[in-house]
């Protein structure tokens, strides 16, 4: 198996940012929280970035169409209340 490495300072590679990627995560501070890639010498934070590109992304699809991004994923109030009175 050929592995190309993001991330020399954690072996963070291409394959783990893409599925950070399409595990949600939109941004290079978003990978960064999922895997440490970018969070030491910082080199590779361009490479995240260009493997992250401009594709879809459902927060900044939100955000561009002048929707808060997160309101859009935050719980409906009457089922977080619901949620609550149930753990309690």
């Amino acid at each position: 198996m050929n592995r190309v490495y993001v991330c020399n300072c954690f072996g963070v590679t291409e394959e783990q940012v893409k599925k950070h990627a399409e595990g949600g995560a939109c941004t290079p501070r978003q990978i960064a929280s999922a895997s440490k890639a970018g969070t030491d010498c910082g080199s590779c934070v361009r490479r995240i970035q260009s493997l992250l590109g401009r594709g879809a992304c459902p927060r900044r699809e939100l955000v561009e169409q002048g929707r808060a991004a997160l309101t859009a994923v935050a719980p409906e109030p009457e089922f977080a209340a619901t949620a609550l009175d149930e753990a309690a």
